[in-house]
């Protein structure tokens, strides 16, 4: 369902980062966005991009590792939102937010700064609250 959703690069400049990379990152960022980058966030990361992307294993960690440099060295998140908005159509990022709930939901707590975040990505990405909820329970 997901092997072409996030494979078109953004058109730019070389230094932009294409949908794979800032879904990547954008997971990256809101497992860190509570202060504790648990080990089951990580797995999960790992997990949800071995099935959008049909990666091994050790290619999955290794995207996570690449994106875990992107998220750190960028200044704010609609770089890695615009990149997913550019590439995935309107009605396949009810799936992106999907994805983000399961990494925040990875480690059995929610957080403020996380459901912060949450409704911060869901906006940049068009997705109205209540179908966030949605893809909240679904995750």
């Amino acid at each position: 369902m997901f092997s072409n959703l996030f494979s078109r690069k953004p058109l730019g400049s070389n230094d932009e980062i294409d949908a794979k990379q800032a879904m990547a990152a954008l997971m990256v960022r809101i497992a860190k966005s509570d202060d504790d980058y648990a080990i089951a966030e990580c797995e999960r990361i790992d997990a949800i991009l071995s099935i959008l992307y049909g990666l091994s294993p050790t290619e999955a960690s290794s995207l996570r590792s690449h994106a875990e440099a992107l998220e750190a060295d960028a200044p704010d998140t609609v770089r890695f939102t615009r990149a997913i908005k550019d590439a995935v159509p309107y009605e396949d990022r009810f799936e992106v937010v999907r994805a983000l709930w399961q990494v925040v939901l990875a480690d059995g707590e929610r957080d403020h700064e996380e459901d912060a975040l949450m409704r911060l990505l869901a906006s940049l990405l068009g997705v109205n609250d209540r179908d966030s909820a949605i893809a909240r329970k679904e995750a």
